[in-house]
């Protein structure tokens, strides 16, 4: 584990990789079924089988883009004005506020700032040039979408302009988006397997993101081009055979990898930027995207690294999407700026140590229904649509024992903790917005 030159621990690459609405269950190593062709996700059941698996591990919020923003900066989404759309969509771009500040230090500028290489392949979603962008935020190299949701073939967003981009400048390619995506994440850790520096990349699909289209389903993008929320289609069929694209690619990664003499000393960690979506199975949770149940921020993590994780390891510890960020600085021994401290917690401990766990108290507000919530050791306080609730989870994790009523001293110590985080955030601003979807008038809700 360390440098026989300078006797210092070696920094490890890192690939962060992000899935994009995938349900907490469905990938196999979650206790997802196989699908009619066979397993769903098997080389991401490799990965978890070979490394860590957690249980209780959490995305910063409901929806993408505010995830994102804590993802990328460590802190809570709620310090930025950008990561108050709910989430940001088309119609902002051109905008100069609603997206990642070039000035707000981020994990792949202080990991650049540490001498690691800094790649984003993939979905950007923190708002468009020539105010934001991957390349102002600390990334060397980007290749992918910058708005929420694309068409993986023509690689047009949902209103209609084509958004693929290299850098800055529009990228015209032929090929199904998941694919091009791997394939460039390969091509990337060939080039630095040739040089000394680590490596950061970011490895964002918009894989199982809406419109539901396969490898074999170029012929939908010309019934979604006016509609990528894909109402009128979709099944769990081709679901789960995006998550599987998915997953082939994450194995040609994992190969290069393997290829170049990388593996034992690369962090892979993988998530989902939020819960799942319409067809995605989030058993034995309940709600998905948009809902602080737990079904929509209750997403699996699957960390890899064979020089310091041991394998067939599970932990309960709790932690959401910041942690991570945290814990792949603290691994490169990169240090937060002074200025902006961070509000994720390492988990480098949990990685090194089996058995390894610690109290984690958790924080989630959302526009839409006025929600709350705080995870704090078994218990959860949730509000919505201004009715608190109490749950075990523990016990119950699918929400349905309201515990409120039964306890209500726990009850008001967790809504006044909740209280006091929430006087230290910035205000939810009076133009924020919401973008829902779809409704109860376009299929039945949960």
């Amino acid at each position: 584990m360390t440098s026989a030159a300078t006797g210092r621990e070696r920094r490890p690459n890192v690939i962060f990789i992000v899935a994009d609405d995938l349900g907490f269950a469905d990938l196999g190593c979650y206790g997802g079924r196989e699908a009619a062709f066979g397993p769903v996700s098997p080389v991401l059941d490799g990965l978890a089988a070979n490394g860590l698996r957690l249980t209780e591990g959490y995305a910063n919020s409901p929806v993408c883009s505010p995830t994102r923003f804590a993802l990328i900066t460590a802190r809570y989404q709620y310090r930025l004005r950008g990561a108050a759309e709910e989430p940001i969509n088309s119609r902002s771009r051109g905008s100069t506020t609603l997206g990642l500040p070039p000035q707000v230090p981020t994990l792949p500028s202080l990991l650049r700032d540490a001498g690691y290489r800094t790649a984003l392949v993939g979905k950007w979603h923190l708002g468009y040039p020539p105010a934001f962008g991957p390349l102002r935020s600390g990334y060397e190299e980007y290749f992918g979408p910058m708005s929420g949701g694309v068409d993986y073939f023509t690689h047009c967003s949902s209103n209609g302009s084509h958004d693929l981009f290299f850098g800055e400048e529009e990228r015209h390619e032929e090929g199904y988006l998941t694919d091009l995506l791997s394939q460039r994440a390969v091509d990337y850790v060939e080039r630095m397997a040739r040089q000394d520096a680590p490596f950061f990349l970011s490895l964002h699909y918009t894989a199982p993101h809406w419109p539901w289209e396969t490898r074999d389903d170029a012929a939908v993008a010309a019934e979604v081009k006016d509609n990528l929320f894909h109402l009128h289609g979709g099944n769990i069929h081709t679901y789960r055979r995006m998550i599987h694209h998915m997953d082939e690619g994450i194995g040609w990664v994992m190969d290069a990898l393997r290829r170049t003499g990388l593996a034992d000393d690369t962090l892979v960690v993988f998530t989902s930027d939020n819960g799942g979506e319409r067809f995605s199975d989030n058993w034995p949770l309940v709600g998905g995207k948009m809902d602080l149940t737990e079904g929509g921020i209750r997403v699996p993590w699957i960390a890899h690294w064979p020089r310091v994780i041991a394998p067939g390891r599970t932990s309960a510890q709790h932690c959401m999407s910041m942690d991570w960020s945290a814990t792949v600085l603290d691994a490169a021994g990169a240090a937060a700026h002074p200025d902006y401290p961070l509000d994720g917690v390492s988990l480098l401990p949990v990685l090194r140590q089996p058995g390894c766990e610690f109290e984690r108290p958790l924080y989630w507000r959302m526009n839409h229904r006025g929600q709350r919530a705080l995870r704090a050791g078994r218990w959860k306080y949730l509000r919505v649509d201004g009715h608190d609730y109490l749950f075990d989870i523990p016990a119950d994790e699918r929400e349905r024992a309201n515990l409120a009523a039964r306890d209500p001293q726990r009850l008001a110590r967790l809504r006044e903790d909740w209280e006091a985080w929430n006087a230290g955030m910035p205000p939810i601003p009076a133009d924020a917005t919401i973008s829902l979807g779809y409704g109860y008038a376009d299929m039945p809700q949960r």
